[in-house]
């Protein structure tokens, strides 16, 4: 409780510095090096800055040095952080719509199309958008992670070698996957993937192949099978508090909007390169790269063939809610737009990303009532 109020008044604090300047507090539990922090907080915050002029100066905090990863959503809702990153798949229950789609991501890889395609949806669909409501919070855009691969201290190419393997996952989808394939899932926080390889209680993990490098896995995973896991992108890349986004202006509204929309591609932008790094430094340390056995990758395809029928299934008997079908067809309507948008655009050209998500995106929003109640 000391330390929630503590953090609370550093907020208020922050918050109402200089007349001239609207500072806050931002935050990821990413570390810096993570594209969802380095790009999407630390970069994005020079760009805030950029573009204000010097009016909204957000202070930002990266890694669980304020809050832990599970904390974010409470941390936006008691305005301890102006805005922060937050990880549906660690609040299910306070945010059933976000988590139900997430276990379509078993589904996909192209991080590109899922990062415009799930902000699109995230900031129209109406179930959607009172959820976001309903957990105030403010929904300005979304992350995108590359295919999750598995990073393991000892080999696992075939299903023998999955058997009995403790496999660090996150969300249900792939966590029943490992199940079935022989595996025993363990739910916790990607910040605890080094220490529980190191230590011997993960035998591999399930993340981005950037985290070799990024999280260093390669001092303790020798060992990267590419086999698509899925990918993830529940919950809000920049959650924002109501009252706080109340407080802005109009203009101040589309400034955010507008740093949304280019960090977003730089986000990707920076997954893309940093993975292909990423296994470039693995293989030169000595570590090794493997393609699925095909037992492994048959089981990993007939899971995906019918991962949208159970998505579809368990939106409405897990997560309780209405309509299911309807959500789950919605979602992968988007995701087909954008698909096809994005068909002609070159993946690298950060202005050409930006241009696309303002006019198809925050063009069509209002900023002056849009998360406004």
């Amino acid at each position: 409780m000391k330390r929630l109020m503590t953090l609370t008044a550093l907020a208020g604090l922050l918050a109402g510095t200089a007349a001239a300047q609207t500072t806050f507090i931002a935050n990821s539990f990413y570390e810096g090096a993570v594209p969802m922090s380095g790009e999407g907080y630390v970069r994005w915050a020079e760009l805030v800055r950029e573009l204000s002029d010097g009016d909204l100066v957000p202070e930002v905090f990266t890694g669980t040095v304020l809050l832990a990863p599970r904390a974010a959503l409470q941390g936006i809702q008691d305005n301890v952080v102006q805005v922060a990153h937050h990880a549906a798949i660690y609040t299910p229950s306070d945010l059933p719509v976000a988590s139900a789609l997430q276990e379509l991501g078993f589904t996909y890889s192209d991080p590109l199309t899922a990062i415009f395609a799930v902000t699109d949806f995230s900031m129209n669909n109406p179930a959607q958008l009172d959820e976001w409501q309903q957990n105030g919070v403010v929904y300005l855009g979304a992350y995108a992670t590359p295919a999750y691969v598995l990073m393991c201290a000892t080999p696992v190419r075939n299903l023998a070698e999955m058997r009995g393997k403790r496999i660090r996952t996150a969300g249900s989808a792939v966590s029943v996957w490992v199940e079935e394939a022989g595996g025993i899932p363990v739910n916790v926080p990607s910040s605890e993937m080094y220490t529980g390889l190191e230590r011997g209680s993960l035998d591999c993990a399930t993340n981005a192949a950037s985290d070799l490098v990024d999280r260093s896995l390669l001092e303790v995973a020798p060992h990267t099978t590419m086999l698509s896991t899925g990918m993830y992108w529940s919950g809000p890349q920049w959650g924002y508090n109501p009252d706080f986004w109340a407080g802005l202006t109009t203009g101040q509204r589309e400034i955010l909007m507008e740093a949304s929309a280019r960090s977003m591609a730089r986000m990707v932008i920076a997954y893309s390169g940093k993975v292909e790094a990423g296994l470039q430094a693995f293989r030169d340390a000595g570590g090794n790269v493997y393609e699925p056995e095909p037992d492994l990758a048959d089981h990993v395809d007939a899971f995906r063939e019918r991962t949208v029928a159970d998505a579809a299934q368990k939106a409405g008997t897990e997560f309780g809610l209405a309509e299911p079908e309807a959500l789950i067809a919605a979602f992968q309507a988007s995701m087909d737009k954008w698909q096809d948008l994005l068909a002609d655009v070159d993946p690298t050209d950060e202005d050409a990303l930006t241009a696309i998500a303002m006019q198809e995106i925050y063009d069509k929003i209002d900023a002056a009532t849009y998360g406004v109640q």
